[in-house]
């Protein structure tokens, strides 16, 4: 069986998953990249290293400011995506747990939706504290976890039902594991950092159909997507109508608007 490195890594450089990720999921991850960039206050002339930059959205927005942004994933195939579409900004493989700068290389390190795709996130956090310089600030952003995100607990409550959670996957980091504020205040104070907070980002997902949710995350996500495709045939179709009952309840005028809130976490490195 594959490692979970492995099956992310794979994922990853499938050029649909990539697409779909970006056109279905994109408008919502987008709503967090400001606040992102304001807690780690992003400033002109700011050395910026974004971690698991995806298409590059975030590297984007911090150039915007003014900083001197690179841009780092471990898939080969977004980050030709990233640097076709971005040429002014140097984007590289590489991975979260090894990162390939020198010490002390950065004023901010940030990761948008990138943790729970990395096999180890304690080594991220720590090889951040390696790669800032002394004082530097240090923000990533998670899902929140399905008790506090309607469309997480959509999905989730469906597969519970209708389906299972054990479907064979690599063993893994929890999904959720630091969309809890303690559990990520803990691990980043262990690392090096100091002033760690977590805060709730809202974030809402405006959806065309009802069907919207289940097919986003079925043909643009790895695990959750997983999940779902390892179900059998009967009870897939229960979870895709249970979810897609549940979005009914969220029409808004023209769209189905879904809470899809993100967690903030930020800290400092340790000056001494």
């Amino acid at each position: 069986m594959s490692t979970f490195r492995d099956y992310e890594h794979a994922a990853w450089e499938d050029a649909d998953v990539c697409s779909a990720y970006q056109d279905r999921l994109g408008p919502v991850v987008a709503q967090v990249i400001d606040p992102l960039l304001d807690a780690v206050t992003v400033a002109a002339s700011d050395a910026v290293l974004d971690v698991a930059t995806g298409s590059g959205v975030v590297a984007v927005a911090a150039a915007a400011r003014g900083a001197v942004v690179r841009g780092l994933d471990f898939s080969a195939r977004q980050v030709r995506r990233a640097a076709a579409e971005h040429p002014e900004i140097t984007f590289e493989v590489g991975e979260a747990d090894a990162l390939p700068f020198g010490a002390g290389s950065f004023d901010v390190v940030v990761s948008s939706f990138g943790v729970p795709h990395f096999p180890d996130p304690e080594a991220f956090f720590s090889e951040s504290v390696r790669v800032l310089r002394p004082g530097g600030r240090f923000a990533f952003t998670v899902w929140a976890a399905p008790d506090v995100s309607k469309g997480f607990e959509i999905l989730y409550g469906a597969i519970q039902r209708y389906g299972s959670l054990d479907v064979g996957l690599p063993p893994g980091p929890h999904f959720f594991r630091y969309a809890d504020v303690e559990t990520s205040t803990l691990s980043l104070a262990e690392a090096g950092f100091e002033d760690v907070r977590g805060v709730v980002v809202p974030q809402t997902w405006a959806l065309r159909s009802p069907d919207d949710l289940f097919d986003s995350i079925y043909h643009g996500t790895v695990r959750a997507a997983a999940l779902l495709k390892r179900q059998p045939a009967d009870a897939l179709r229960r979870i895709r109508d249970s979810v897609r009952a549940a979005t009914e309840q969220f029409l808004d005028g023209d769209r189905y608007r879904v809470s899809m809130p993100a967690v903030l976490v930020t800290g400092t490195k340790r000056t001494a």
